[in-house]
């Protein structure tokens, strides 16, 4: 069965993908849950490690993998206090992002899918 996913940064191209990375965190960094996870004041490492992360799972480059090694989203997360609320929150914030930069559909929803799963898979507290 072909990976629902994997070829979307094909598709949409990378340029969309950076440009929702961006969105999204123009709007963690106002955000009361999510901010205070990112120590320090410049988000900038964290959008550039999520943009090449997506681009690559989505088809792209494979940056993220080639500096980064193996994602191990869980290890990666697991010093952060996310919760139901955080993880609603960040899909939130992504599904805003989506809609602003109107990433088209179907993508659209193959990639909300799959960011869910990942948002719940990294949930480490009650």
């Amino acid at each position: 069965m072909d990976d629902p996913v994997a070829h979307v940064s094909a598709s949409v191209g990378e340029t969309l993908i950076i440009a929702t990375v961006a969105a999204f965190y123009r709007r963690v960094a106002v955000d009361e849950i999510l901010r205070p996870m990112y120590p320090g004041t410049d988000l900038t490492a964290a959008e550039q490690r999520l943009a090449d992360f997506l681009v690559g799972r989505f088809g792209g480059s494979q940056r993220y993998v080639e500096t980064r090694g193996h994602p191990r989203l869980r290890m990666r997360h697991a010093r952060f206090p996310i919760d139901m609320a955080a993880r609603d929150r960040w899909m939130k914030l992504m599904n805003e992002a989506m809609q602003e930069v109107e990433f088209p559909e179907p993508e659209r929803t193959r990639v909300r899918e799959f960011l869910a799963g990942v948002a719940s898979f990294v949930i480490n507290r009650g």
